[in-house]
């Protein structure tokens, strides 16, 4: 199992930037995807990331090798690999169906699955408190898209397709990030990416088509810029919190994403009136988002462990950090 650095607040420091990015992050997508498809701009996200982190390593002289990618460091870069290339393209393909707040509220299934996952494959256990938190989030989605209920329960409409896709997108999200931990023990978090960006790259090619970058608009170049950035910083912000904090801290911080999308959807609306369409949202859809946010925080952090006492000294609290 991969230890962590114990650098808690550069951890958090991480931790923050990636929920940053990532709440602003579907913004810049919803508009950009008016003028390029998913997979198209996925593939330029990725090419960038990739040439961006080789010039980084090179520089650094710390490219990865490939001796140790065989057995399960092998299968687990499979995964990695995988599961990231599916998370980016299945999320832009249900963002062009929903709004980017109702977005970020489902995709929070995804770090919720990482730790279901835990639990059947690291043999973790949920306490009281866990399973509390997990029926509020569960709750809590459910009174987030109140006023939904007929687009999601009338059948596979256009809103339907959408929060599917965002499904689809969670669980294959939560594969990555089991894998990406595991991973932590032969390479480094730059590394990682790296080798995942660069196969991401030929994989998408035959399914995009880099030349209708011709085409943007002003306002698409700087989106698709912004993209660009955005998954460089925030991506290796993620993997290298999860080399100094203990994964179950990241994603308790992580879960106030959804409440920043929503508050910078009601920026840039009130900024740029007509950008892309609000989620209708009542008390109840508040509450909900609200609920979510709290349950998942409850669900991801863990029990602190027994006190540790030192008969030379004061109680140790031998607590994750």
């Amino acid at each position: 199992m991969h230890q962590t650095s114990g650098r808690w607040q550069l951890g958090l420091l991480l931790t923050l930037i990636t929920a940053f990015c990532w709440g602003l992050l579907p913004i810049a997508l919803k508009g950009l995807l008016s003028e390029m498809d998913a997979v198209t701009v996925t593939w330029y996200r990725f090419a960038s990331a990739a040439v961006l982190i080789a010039l980084y390593l090179l520089w650094k002289r710390r490219v990865p090798t490939l001796r140790k990618l065989r057995g399960l460091t092998l299968l687990l870069m499979v995964i990695a690999i995988l599961g990231l290339c599916g998370n980016y393209v299945s999320y832009l393909l249900g963002l062009d169906h929903i709004t980017p707040s109702s977005a970020q509220v489902i995709i929070q299934l995804a770090p919720m699955f990482m730790l279901l996952g835990g639990l059947v494959f690291f043999r973790e256990q949920f306490t009281g408190r866990q399973w509390l938190g997990f029926a509020s989030f569960v709750t809590g989605l459910v009174l987030f898209f109140n006023q939904r209920f007929g687009e999601i329960l009338g059948g596979l409409g256009n809103y339907s397709i959408g929060l599917l896709w965002m499904l689809v997108a969670a669980v294959i999200w939560a594969a990555y990030a089991l894998a990406q931990k595991q991973l932590l023990k032969d390479y480094a978090s730059d590394q990682i990416m790296l080798m995942i960006y660069m196969v991401c790259v030929p994989i998408l090619l035959p399914w995009s088509a880099p030349g209708d970058v011709t085409g943007l608009s002003a306002l698409g170049w700087g989106l698709l810029a912004f993209s660009c950035l955005n998954t460089l910083v925030a991506y290796s912000c993620f993997a290298e919190a999860l080399a100094h904090w203990e994964a179950s801290r990241v994603s308790a911080v992580l879960a106030i994403t959804p409440l920043l999308t929503i508050a910078f959807m009601f920026i840039t609306n009130s900024l740029f009136p007509g950008y892309s369409p609000l989620e209708p949202m009542n008390a109840l859809s508040i509450l909900g988002a609200t609920m979510v946010v709290v349950g998942s925080i409850m669900t991801a952090l863990p029990r602190r462990r027994p006190i540790a006492r030192d008969t030379a000294g004061p109680a140790i609290a031998n607590v994750e950090k």
